[in-house]
């Protein structure tokens, strides 16, 4: 199993904007497409977006479409999920995961989120 790590979780405002860094351990991510998750406290987990193998496509969620983007670092073992225009409603534990076949869009090809980390948009 890939050892995955989020980072760059806060507290923000309203309107404000987080980028969010995963990463692994090593060169892992060249060959794979890339999800991100979220999921608040009662809710179930919500299918964010994905970047495919290559980083020339991408897939958002309606609720996040326009206002998140995701990309691919320069290195090959970071991926990014840039948030702008936030508000209550993301708040959330946003984890990364490896696609696991499948397409890159669907939801079914990722099973493994890692841990996630902390969003929380408040004034």
């Amino acid at each position: 199993q890939v050892q995955l790590v989020e980072s760059g979780g806060g507290l923000v405002q309203p309107g404000g904007s987080l980028r969010l860094s995963c990463a692994a351990p090593y060169s892992t991510f060249s060959s794979t497409g890339i999800g991100w998750s979220r999921q608040a406290p009662g809710k179930e987990r919500e299918f964010v977006g994905a970047i495919s193998p290559t980083g020339a496509a991408t897939y958002y969620a309606d609720s996040v479409k326009g206002r998140f983007t995701i990309s691919r670092g320069n290195a090959k073992n970071t991926a990014f999920l840039q948030m702008n225009s936030l508000n209550p409603d993301d708040t959330a534990i946003y984890s990364c995961a490896l696609q696991r076949g499948g397409t890159y869009y669907s939801p079914t090809s990722y099973n493994y989120w890692a841990q996630g980390t902390q969003v929380t948009v408040s004034s």
